[in-house]
């Protein structure tokens, strides 16, 4: 199957072109910067294009030669509609690796449309959210009538600078959780303790991408998706709310961004080789019963470089299902688990 990979500048891209390469895959490298995209293609050896994604006749003769698009420049709130409405056009399969709520929910809400051009629709492809849209589809199958589920995310380690961007930028949305089925704002910080096997840890509730997706992939009602309570993250929560009106406007979001680019592209080497992360996926029903079940992963850029390459492959092996698809919904629960160090323990 031939796939084409866009946004190959950014560190993320970089990671996926490099193991495309180890895989012995042959994608053609894409980005908007035509320099350090012939410098990466050349380097791997891959045939490359550059084009920004408003050049609608050079976006549509790219993927008209594909079958897939890996879609891994952000932020996806700018350039996964222009991505999907090409690949529509095309009949070309979509993947990408966002985390952004709103980006899932515009997608899912084109499900008919995709199917009716045989097209597949497959946002998260990487650590958001693999990982944790299967720990909810397991949650599902181990308490079926399940009303919420908590899933607390835990170890994260540092951060690329589109990552950052893509944070940055949420700032003006708020803490974003689902309930009765619908996507609500909750009105303030909310904390709360879980039990892993160690110890106790604080979690704090945060918009990520499973807020979207574990209700598509489980039906699950009321949803909240949880981070370590790290000093950074409870201050961004309770931030006042001038304050962070005043950083929400364009100027403070040019400001913010500004001294993302001072940071390092991302995790080095060594980082993401000792790094993991830990999510603890919490099922209750109306009764009060309560499910719990431990999922620990590589580092989050690493598993998204294996993740996102192998469902290029499966694609290959005939798996696209048109339309819109979370991860679990098109492989199952299990298939975080074919990922070497990934493990998932039951914990009651």
């Amino acid at each position: 199957m031939s796939f084409l990979i866009y946004g190959v500048t950014g560190y993320t891209g970089g990671l996926v072109a490099e193991r495309a390469k180890e895989l012995g895959m042959s994608p053609v490298l894409a980005g908007r910067n035509a320099e350090k995209t012939r410098a990466l293609a050349e380097r791997l050896g891959f045939p490359w294009r550059a084009f920004p994604l408003d050049d609608r006749a050079a976006l549509d003769l790219a993927l008209a030669e594909v079958d897939v698009v890996l879609h891994i420049a952000g932020p996806f709130s700018a350039t996964s509609k222009p991505m999907a409405d090409a690949c529509l056009r095309t009949k070309t399969h979509y993947l990408d690796i966002t985390g952004e709520i709103a980006v899932f929910e515009a997608l899912a809400a084109r499900d008919a449309e995709a199917r009716d051009a045989g097209v597949m629709l497959l946002p998260g492809c990487g650590f958001d959210v693999v990982p944790s849209d299967c720990l909810a589809a397991h949650m599902k199958r181990r308490l079926p009538d399940a009303v919420a589920l908590d899933l607390a995310i835990m170890g994260l380690g540092k951060t690329s600078r589109g990552t950052a961007k893509t944070a940055i930028e949420g700032l003006a949305h708020g803490r974003l959780a689902r309930r009765g089925g619908r996507i609500v704002n909750l009105p303030q910080p909310l904390e709360k303790r879980f039990r892993f096997p160690d110890g106790e840890r604080q979690g704090i509730a945060v918009s990520w991408g499973d807020v979207s997706t574990a209700w598509h992939s489980t039906g699950i009602p009321d949803i909240t998706v949880f981070f370590e309570a790290t000093g950074p993250l409870r201050r961004l929560a309770y931030m006042n709310p001038l304050l962070r009106w005043i950083l929400s406007t364009a100027p403070g979001q040019a400001y913010l961004k500004r001294q993302v680019d001072k940071r390092p592209p991302g995790p080095s080497e060594e980082d993401r080789k000792r790094g993991y992360a830990e999510l603890l996926g919490v099922a209750r029903n109306q009764e009060g019963v309560e499910k719990r079940s431990l999922l620990r992963t590589p580092e989050g850029y690493t598993l998204t470089a294996m993740t996102t390459l192998e469902i290029v492959r499966r694609l290959g092996e005939g798996a696209a299902r048109a339309g819109f698809q979370t991860p679990s919904r098109l492989f199952g629960a299990d298939f975080i688990l074919e990922f070497d160090g990934c493990t998932r323990t039951d914990l009651d």
